[in-house]
């Protein structure tokens, strides 16, 4: 309960003029037995003169609480809403803080299900959940005082039954939060399930497996189902055995309350209006059970809440980081890297990249090639002293700046359900037209750009799907030379366009190449031809380095994978 105290104290302005407003309604509710006492023991010694007097009143009290039951509703309710916001508005800050490989641990549907139903049941948590409790406070405080002035004894018969009440709302509040947790992990594999069919839906489709899907699908929602149906069940019972209850204290107090009429210990006026403050108990003693049923569904969903916000990011600023303000020499010393203690991804790696000039990057797939340029942006961290940018190390920068300095363009570009030009301006939303359209031509996508709906406006479906994988390459690649970054990463970033056409755009690049520091991964020889130097990776180290001309003079894996590209050309002509 201390994460939601602390979201209600950040608008406790607010929820006390809520509570004010409830006081007051729940005060004039409470004087309403009062009157109808006094008139019916008028009644009862024959006298009727202050009917209408005692009419109006009640009359009176009924529009005022009327107006501010609008207000407790506005403020505490609407206090619930402003805390659905803050926590949404956190948790997303937050994941967009966590590193690689926190994401690799999450399925995306659990994620999901945080910022819907756990941010839900915390809503209903702190907004009905307040609410009941503190109308059950001031109702049970200000009746039970008032039975206990009519008759204290009666007062004891009514609250007979509460033990038992007690025991019961302690057993069901611990299965209520059991049940509820599995809910929302059912919930959470739901919503993966929907995620993952809608991302895969081509391949789903292409092998016709639509059916078994369907099928898969069914099995967890009907385990949701019979999850929920589980807390529909506790739920259910529990309700009734508090009004039960209820209905177990005002048969006993009829019982008793009638003998003490008759034998004239109190008056008929003031049976009726214990009577009344008893039935006035009756709300209270259901919103009892709703409280317990929302706190614990919020209690427990603030808890999945909270462990994803304890999460600490793996990759952070340094406790005083530093600026990027070199020119963007990157050196790395004898660098041996792998993930989570497994066999090395990389090893023994040392080159250096002095600014201005480029390198290449060449080897087959699980080589360690993006491995190698993941670390240089600390998408993962290399060991300490092993990597330095401009004779620091990489830990020491800002993230911010660092990232900010240092473009990856990857092979699979991510791009937005949005237009091209703002997919281009992502890294500088602030960027004037006549720079998105000049990283466009040197991207090699203007022409095409030109030829779509609305142009650079044109609409982009989510993940680009409406474009084809080379010209989501181009556009992230332009996207990156929008940013003007020190040091520049081509991760097979051109290999889903032909030779041809990759031929043109690295024509178009050779001038922003040449001008920053520039790693460019490929698979295709014709790619890194052309730059200053290449390495050679297999199996996580570097087994060739030299020039084009160099690498291919030494025969080795290089020369053969030229060879193999050659004739991959020859053959198609």
């Amino acid at each position: 309960m201390k994460s939601m105290l602390r979201y209600i104290w950040r608008y406790r302005v607010r929820v006390l003029v809520g509570l004010l407003a409830l006081l007051v309604v729940d005060g004039g509710q409470l004087i309403v037995p009062q009157i109808i006492r006094r008139a019916v023991d008028e009644l009862t010694h024959g006298e009727g003169r202050q009917l209408l007097l005692y009419a109006l009143m009640v009359l009176g009290i009924a529009a005022v609480v009327a107006f501010l039951r609008f207000f407790w509703r506005y403020f505490l309710f609407g206090t619930a809403r402003l805390i659905r916001r803050d926590v949404r508005d956190r948790l997303y800050d937050h994941m967009l803080k966590l590193s690689a490989r926190f994401f690799q641990d999450t399925k995306t549907g659990e994620l999901m299900s945080h910022f819907t139903n756990d941010v839900d049941a915390i809503t209903m948590a702190v907004g009905f959940g307040v609410m009941a409790f503190s109308d059950f406070i001031i109702m049970v405080t200000v009746c039970v005082g008032a039975m206990i002035s009519i008759s204290p004894l009666l007062t004891l018969y009514a609250f007979a039954p509460l033990p038992i009440l007690t025991l019961m709302v302690a057993f069901f509040g611990r299965v209520i939060h059991k049940r509820f947790q599995a809910v929302q992990e059912t919930f959470s594999t739901l919503m993966e399930k929907v995620r993952e069919a809608l991302a895969g839906v081509r391949v789903i489709k292409t092998f016709t497996q639509e059916e078994g899907m369907g099928r898969d699908f069914s099995k967890t929602n009907q385990l949701f189902i019979d999850r929920n149906m589980s807390l529909v069940k506790v739920w259910g019972l529990f309700d009734p055995m508090i009004a039960f209850m209820s209905g177990l204290s005002s048969l006993i107090v009829l019982f008793f309350g009638a003998r003490a009429v008759i034998a004239g210990t109190i008056s008929l006026g003031e049976f009726v209006a214990f009577n009344v403050y008893l039935g006035l108990l009756t709300w209270p003693m259901m919103a009892l059970g709703w409280m317990v049923n929302m706190v614990q569904r919020g209690n427990a969903s603030m808890q999945r809440v909270d462990k994803i916000l304890t999460v600490q990011p793996d990759i952070a600023d340094s406790a005083t980081p530093k600026p990027f303000d070199g020119p963007g020499r990157i050196e790395l010393r004898d660098l041996t890297f792998s993930y989570d203690g497994g066999q090395p991804a990389l090893e023994n790696i040392q080159f250096t990249v002095e600014p201005g000039q480029t390198l290449g990057i060449i080897g087959l797939t699980g080589a360690g090639k993006s491995t190698l340029v993941h670390l240089i942006v600390r998408v993962f961290d290399p060991p300490i002293g092993k990597l330095l940018l401009d004779g620091r190390e990489v830990q020491e920068y800002s993230l911010r700046d660092l990232r900010e300095q240092v473009a990856l363009v990857p092979q699979d570009g991510f791009l937005f359900s949005a237009s091209v030009r703002e997919n281009i301006a992502f890294g500088k939303p602030e960027a004037p037209m006549e720079a998105i359209t000049e990283m466009a031509r040197r991207a090699g996508i203007y022409d095409e750009i030109l030829e779509m709906p609305q142009g650079f406006d044109t609409l982009l479906g989510e993940r680009g799907v409406s474009l084809s994988g080379g010209q989501k390459q181009r556009v992230a690649i332009a996207r990156a030379l929008l940013t003007d970054p020190k040091i520049l990463i081509l991760d097979d970033a051109l290999s889903a366009v032909d030779a041809e056409k990759e031929e043109e755009i690295l024509r178009n690049l050779k001038e922003v190449l040449r001008s920053r520091t520039s790693l460019v991964i490929a698979h295709r020889i014709s790619a890194v031809k052309d730059l200053d130097h290449i390495i050679v990776l297999d199996r996580g180290r570097i087994v060739e380095r030299g020039t084009h001309d160099q690498l291919l003079a030494q025969g080795g894996i290089y020369a053969h994978l030229y060879e193999l590209q050659k004739a991959e050309e020859e053959v198609k002509i």
